[in-house]
């Protein structure tokens, strides 16, 4: 297959949006939509992806610097084929180019592998609409070659009645795209430089003219306003409750579920309504989500059960733990087998044993928590001094009493009791019971910590 260069064209205001972001900065499934085209271009392998942006000034770049791209900026705005004249010097001159755009995120890899199979010369992706306004029509001759693309603005009635319309996306030999685009002209009704137009200048030097359509007609639908971008969104998702309902997954509503990243689900998962998953989330074996859950870069072993109105964020879950309902699981959370968190209890940036339980209104936060222990309700981890944070250590096979406060930097040995009630400010020997019963005291001159300089 010979070398690929991918233009990415970026530049509308998107004035239909009513925002002042870049409109191909605006999130379809948790990302924005150049992010979901250049996913794909770069998952072609080409030697160049460059992006073609304008309006909203470094944003775009700033935005998709993660990616290997050349970004070329086309000010003033006169037109597609402008746009793509834009990013030619910054392309070699040897095998095809490929034109997408940023606007347009949910073409499919296959797809555009279909159009590097298609032949030499060029090639178009179109589309049969039932209601084809606003896009440019293919013109055929009576034996089905494609003679020129006509704009909706310059086409005659009988034109406008044709179905089978061009998505803008096509693939060329980049020595000819650059032969095409220096000679395009704007003698039309919007005064620009057509992309379009070079279909008529190919046609006329005998160079063949393939068309693909793609597999679904959502791939190539693009957005100008909110209300496109919400339809689209809703098409997004229906693919992908498709494709978790035919990997077995059990969902309580199709309708009702928001994938906005990457979900990969074990055998035998249940999902409730309403749940949302961002970035990237693994599901094992028999894990449900309760309804209007929130998993965010979580990976859940076999058999957890998620209770409703739960929050899991960077975390990770062991086998068998059960979650909430209403708790919440902060970054760098680690729960080992068969761990209870229990109805608003938040932990954050803590590990906690196997068969270690906080089943009731409690914070644990920058804690190790050894197996088999109790966390009463109403205790509190207070790691934070007002300036720096500290560490709680609680070994295996210790009970929290309710309402205890642990005041880090502490250990509690393996074994202790803690009563309830308590604030623990010392180490709390091994297999002992540790408690304080004491009147309120001022300490007069204390002086708050400062924060410590790194």
């Amino acid at each position: 297959m010979s070398a690929l260069n991918i233009v990415i064209l970026a530049a509308g205001k998107g004035t239909r949006m009513y925002s002042e972001k870049p409109k191909v900065l605006h999130a379809l499934a948790g990302k924005p939509l150049v992010q979901h085209v250049l996913d794909c271009a770069t998952a072609l392998q080409p030697q160049q992806i460059c992006v073609v942006y304008g309006h909203g000034g470094e944003a775009v770049p700033q935005a998709m610097r993660q990616y290997a791209a050349q970004f070329v900026i086309q000010e003033p705005q006169l037109g597609t084929g402008h746009a793509v004249q834009q990013a030619m010097p910054h392309l070699a001159n040897n095998g095809n180019t490929l034109v997408l755009y940023g606007d347009v995120p949910l073409i499919q890899h296959s797809t555009l592998h279909q159009m590097q199979q298609a032949g030499s010369g060029l090639v178009l992706l179109t589309v049969d609409l039932d209601n084809p306004a606003g896009y440019g029509r293919i013109v055929r001759n009576e034996q089905g070659d494609v003679l020129s693309i006509v704009e909706e603005k310059d086409a005659s009635p009988e034109q406008r009645a044709i179905r089978e319309v061009n998505t803008g996306i096509l693939l060329a030999p980049t020595g000819k795209l650059r032969e095409w685009l220096a000679n395009l002209r704007n003698n039309n009704a919007q005064g620009e430089y057509y992309l379009t137009d070079i279909v008529g200048m190919a046609v006329q030097q005998g160079i063949a003219v393939h068309t693909v359509q793609p597999a679904h007609e959502w791939e190539i639908h693009g957005v100008n306003s909110k209300a496109q971008l919400a339809a689209l969104e809703r098409a997004r998702q229906q693919v992908e409750a498709s494709r978790l309902l035919s990997h077995g997954v059990t969902l309580a509503d199709p309708a009702r579920i928001e994938v906005r990243g990457r979900l990969i689900c074990g055998r035998d998962v249940e999902i409730d309504v309403g749940c949302v998953f961002e970035g990237d989330v693994t599901l094992g074996d028999n894990v449900r989500v309760g309804a209007y859950s929130i998993i965010r870069n979580a990976v859940i072993a076999g058999g957890a059960c998620i209770a409703p109105y739960s929050l899991i964020d960077s975390s990770e879950v062991g086998a068998d733990c059960h979650i909430g309902p209403y708790a919440r699981l902060r970054p760098g959370t680690k729960l080992h087998d068969s761990v209870h968190i229990g109805n608003f209890v938040e932990v954050k940036n803590s590990e906690i044993g196997s068969g270690s339980k906080a089943n009731h209104l409690s914070y644990i936060g920058d804690s190790t928590i050894g197996s088999r222990v109790n966390i009463g309700a109403g205790t509190i981890t207070c790691n934070y001094d007002g300036a720096n944070k500290h560490r709680t250590i609680i070994e295996d096979d210790v009970f929290i009493g309710s309402d205890t406060q642990l005041v880090a930097p502490v250990r509690v040995g393996k074994g202790a009791t803690i009563g309830a009630g308590s604030t623990i400010t010392q180490d709390a020997p091994e297999g002992e019971l540790s408690l304080s019963r004491s009147k309120q005291t001022t300490i007069n001159g204390w002086k708050r910590p400062t924060k410590e300089k790194i």
